[in-house]
């Protein structure tokens, strides 16, 4: 038995060193992005343990006394607490309830006859995506101005009243989550594109044949085609329901939006770096991205497992 095993194990690694010999062009090709994720994702984890101490520049991590739980009770406790947990939430779900829209997006440009103008839109729609967030910002302060922005220079022609909808708390939600349908749109759609372009002509043919229209089609080959991949990209999306990015909210932020603008992030970035921010809260604001990841990883975890029961398709 003992035997069987070694012999199991030897040739385990010969196999191994084999392949190593072989392929090592391929090896030392993905080595860099490999060293880099080790040295830049997983080797600062072990600062996560200041959520749990008494964080002390001076004695460092590991000689930081413990605290437990009480850097995360002082956020629960906090009266802002359950706004700036609202605020996120609500826009992570309202941005999530735009996730068809690439999909839709998809199926409409697989739909056009003429290629020039089929690669005309892709053009055009992809565009944005390489635009950087702190321009789209300033185009949005710019084209929302109250006083000499587009948007409100066509409500003055129509004859209506110009509004200052950068700090209208209401209006806020609608500038963050539609500005990023824009900016995104295009660039999502470069997945479905690739595997709509992997159905079979023949198939397609076949369904004409049958009588099927294009909503036959859309409906009977190209979307069952779309939908492992549908599934995927959704658990990743559900995976960062709670992860509102920092950098477009806090250039949207204003003092009269703040009410429906202040997030986990940049909340952790007034306690941290902000006009009134002191190292002292480190290990607060650890504890308070600790919290934001957990949920996160919880909501993956629950996501992949049901679409997993009902679709065979997940992560793992």
């Amino acid at each position: 038995m003992d035997q069987s095993a070694g012999r199991k194990k030897s040739g385990w690694r010969r196999d191994v060193v084999k392949r190593l010999k072989r392929y090592w062009q391929l090896y030392l090709l993905v080595l860099p992005p490999i060293v880099t994720t080790f040295i830049w994702h997983y080797i600062p984890l072990y600062g996560v343990v200041i959520a749990f101490k008494d964080y002390k520049p001076k004695l460092g991590i590991l000689g930081s006394p413990w605290y437990g739980f009480k850097h995360f009770e002082w956020f629960f406790n906090r009266p802002m607490f359950w706004s700036i947990l609202w605020n996120t939430v609500r826009i992570s779900l309202y941005s999530f309830a735009t996730f068809p829209c690439a999909i839709i997006f998809a199926l409409m440009i697989n739909e056009l006859t003429s290629a020039k103008f089929k690669k005309t839109v892709q053009m055009i729609s992809y565009m944005p995506h390489f635009i950087s967030t702190v321009v789209v910002c300033a185009m949005i302060h710019m084209f929302f101005n109250a006083s000499d922005g587009i948007v409100n220079n066509v409500i003055r022609a129509l004859g209506g009243e110009a509004k200052s909808f950068l700090y209208m708390p209401n209006a806020f939600d609608h500038l963050y989550v539609w500005s990023g349908v824009w900016q995104g749109l295009g660039w999502g759609t470069i997945i479905y594109l690739a595997n709509l372009s992997n159905v079979s002509p023949d198939l397609i043919e076949a369904a004409k044949l049958d009588g099927a229209n294009r909503l036959d089609i859309i409906r009977h080959i190209n979307i069952p085609t779309l939908m492992p991949t549908i599934v995927i990209l959704l658990i990743l999306r559900v995976g960062s329901i709670m992860g509102v990015g920092f950098e477009k909210v806090f250039l949207l932020q204003t003092q009269r939006n703040i009410s429906a603008s202040r997030v986990i992030s940049t909340y952790v970035y007034e306690l941290t770096l902000g006009a009134g921010g002191s190292t002292a809260y480190w290990d607060t604001s650890a504890a308070i991205g600790l919290f934001n990841t957990v949920i996160n990883l919880i909501l993956i975890i629950l996501t992949n497992t049901i679409a997993r029961r009902v679709s065979d398709v997940a992560l793992w």
